[in-house]
């Protein structure tokens, strides 16, 4: 990780789990972190906890909403204006929302006001898609050539389990499975040797099954309860390991995945 210290890494959906795990773990290995999401104030309490801690890195907490573009491309003006621009893109926000496919809200074009399964389409996919492209534009303009973009993806982007209430969110991982592997493909055409990497994790310990499940907290403790769940620092190591591979080794498509449900 030596030739990422100081440089300058942007963690989407770093406010609590997989992306605070990620954003800490980045600032131990030294690096400049831009940890975005709409609950800034847990960002900040991360970032005094790094600087308590004595790491050698630094967070940067910026408050943004994902769903909304034109927030997304202020963040990266001020991140150029700031820090210059990003080498290291870690696409991790992600949400689901318990909507079955046949009785859920997922057909309503005209009037997208308070349809959830919308909001998951624009932050786990277009979101994804936008700061893609704003980092490879940001690494093209400094001529950064040995960048690295992390899309945190699911197992649910690989296979579909027998759950209503995570088919629609299965359909937007299966999607960042499809980009992802444009984006490879886009690269290698361009002859860049900026990488590009999914993440595939299985079951993991965090806040997103209460958040899926709100209305149902027995519904979202029984979910963990079944199984040795991974944890968020598991997913953190994934990443320092990707990153920490020689710019000429590439890891397309890292898939950890430890239930069949």
């Amino acid at each position: 990780m030596e030739r990422w210290t100081g440089r300058v890494a942007l963690v989407t959906g770093a406010s609590a789990g997989i992306g605070a795990a990620v954003a800490r773990s980045l600032v131990q290995s030294g690096m400049k972190v831009v940890g975005c999401a709409r609950n800034v104030e847990r960002i900040e309490k991360l970032a005094a906890e790094c600087k308590s801690a004595g790491l050698s890195g630094s967070l940067i907490p910026y408050k943004c909403d994902l769903s909304s573009e034109e927030e997304i491309l202020a963040m990266f003006t001020a991140i150029k204006s700031q820090h210059r621009g990003v080498d290291v893109c870690v696409n991790n926000a992600g949400l689901a929302q318990p909507e079955p496919l046949l009785s859920g809200e997922n057909s309503r074009l005209e009037d997208h006001d308070g349809c959830k399964c919308f909001t998951s389409f624009q932050v786990n996919i277009l979101a994804l898609s936008i700061c893609t492209r704003e980092s490879y534009r940001s690494m093209k303009e400094r001529d950064v050539d040995d960048g690295h973009i992390i899309n945190i993806n699911s197992m649910s982007g690989h296979r579909v389990v027998p759950n209503p209430d995570v088919h629609f969110y299965s359909a937007t991982k299966y999607a960042v499975t499809a980009l992802t592997e444009g984006l490879r493909q886009e690269l290698r055409d361009a002859k860049s040797h900026i990488r590009a990497t999914a993440i595939s994790p299985g079951l993991v310990e965090t806040e997103f099954a209460s958040r899926l499940h709100s209305q149902s907290p027995e519904k979202a403790a029984a979910i963990y309860a079944g199984i040795k769940c991974l944890q968020a620092e598991d997913i953190a190591s994934a990443v320092t390991y990707v990153l920490s591979a020689p710019p000429h080794v590439q890891v397309f498509t890292q898939v950890q995945q430890v239930c069949s449900i």
